[in-house]
């Protein structure tokens, strides 16, 4: 349709007057065609010159962003017309810099009930040519309230199967607990019944018994740490972190122990990395829960790598093992509170590695198949400066 109108307005001079008539009818219905699509979305769409001075916007874009009825020329640039002082800021300094941003989330309470809005700017492109921009607003106040319901779901879920393990993992210590302590209070009662002092067989026996209820009190103490540790917010303090210089550290610290049940460590660091926001003592034990997981995997030795990489706009640590591999039917349940197929497992090592890297906002996956070993794949998001730095 521009290619038609482009060659009838080369040809407009030789036009008769019902053949302009015709062709200005033609191009006000295709643009209130477009405006009539563009007022039909629910997200909201600003258009603004080489200078950022407003050119379009659809009816959905005035709703959400409050804007000046009508904007002349001369006008100055779009943030002006803005209240709200961070959207104006944010504006103002991603269009003075020709920047680019995606999904930028702000609060807006001035007026009305409180929304959260997100706010795209993107290069106009035209010919080849950025002559503007485009501003993409979406008001994500329900998703954000649906995604906050479904995470207190799954935790509320999540802490029904972990008081489920809870229980499970207490009783076998209490009744330990109790066996034990009728036999001690069995030794004693029998032994106040001889009216003699007690024998050497009788405080063996006894001490036994003790020794049995220190063992399981222990026990019920470690498991108890653990519950705590899955289920208490954890006190990030986030810090910039070389995740070459964590990632190579941890590795010279576990070497020793791995090379000794034959297991050999091989590292493929990504230089230049950008540091990651990360708290490094949990973002460290995550790592070391994986270690100890390939090891375990590994009972006749073989091959831990270790790698780091920047991909698809995000940091990645990927931990992986030529071990036993992990059936498809375990596959789905291995973060899991309390699951484990290891004998003397916690069933807790997994989870804390999965509840440490969300409160990194980051995401933990796994592929795996028996006799083929696993691969655990971090991925953590980039700082607002690498990933400025990275888009400029």
């Amino acid at each position: 349709m521009r290619r038609f109108f482009g060659r009838a307005l080369q040809k407009f001079d030789k036009l008769r007057p019902e053949q302009a008539r015709g062709l200005l009818a033609a191009a006000a219905d295709q643009i209130d065609r477009l405006e009539t699509a563009l007022d039909s979305i629910n997200e909201g769409i600003l258009v603004c010159d080489s200078r950022h001075r407003l050119l379009l916007a659809n009816d959905a874009a005035r709703r959400l962003l409050p804007l000046a009825p009508s904007r002349q020329d001369d006008a100055g640039p779009v943030w002006e017309a803005l209240s709200d002082e961070s959207l104006r800021a944010f504006l103002a300094e991603t269009l003075a810099n020709g920047d680019k941003a995606e999904g930028r989330e702000f609060t807006l309470d001035a007026a009305g009930p409180r929304r959260l809005l997100s706010l795209s700017v993107l290069p106009l492109v035209r010919e080849r040519r950025v002559s503007g921009a485009v501003i993409l607003a979406s008001d994500i106040t329900e998703k954000r309230a649906r995604e906050a319901l479904l995470r207190r779901m799954e935790s509320l879920a999540s802490l029904s199967t972990l008081a489920a393990g809870v229980a499970h993992e207490i009783k076998n210590p209490l009744g330990s607990l109790s066996i034990h302590t009728q036999l001690a209070e069995k030794a004693l009662d029998k032994a106040a019944a001889a009216t003699a002092p007690l024998s050497s067989d009788t405080i063996t026996l006894i001490k036994k018994h003790l020794g049995v209820l220190t063992e399981e009190i222990e026990r019920l103490n470690r498991i108890v740490v653990h519950f705590l540790f899955a289920v208490r917010p954890l006190d990030i303090a986030i810090a910039p972190c070389d995740l070459n210089v964590l990632v190579s550290g941890l590795a010279d610290f576990v070497r020793p122990e791995l090379e000794a049940q034959g297991i050999h460590i091989t590292l493929d660091l990504a230089p230049g990395l950008p540091k990651a926001d990360a708290d490094e003592r949990y973002l460290k034990q995550a790592l070391l829960n994986l270690v100890k997981n390939a090891q375990a995997a590994m009972p006749s030795g073989g091959t831990l790598r270790m790698a780091t990489a920047l991909a698809e706009g995000r940091l990645r640590i990927e931990v992986s093992d030529s071990g036993v591999g992990i059936p498809p039917d375990v596959l789905s349940r291995i973060f899991e509170p309390y699951f484990t197929t290891k004998e003397m497992g916690s069933g807790l090592g997994l989870t804390l590695v999965f509840k440490i890297i969300r409160e990194h906002k980051g995401e933990v996956t796994v592929e795996s198949a028996p006799g083929k070993g696993s691969a655990f794949v971090i991925t953590l998001p980039l700082p607002q400066k690498a990933r400025r730095l990275l888009e400029g």
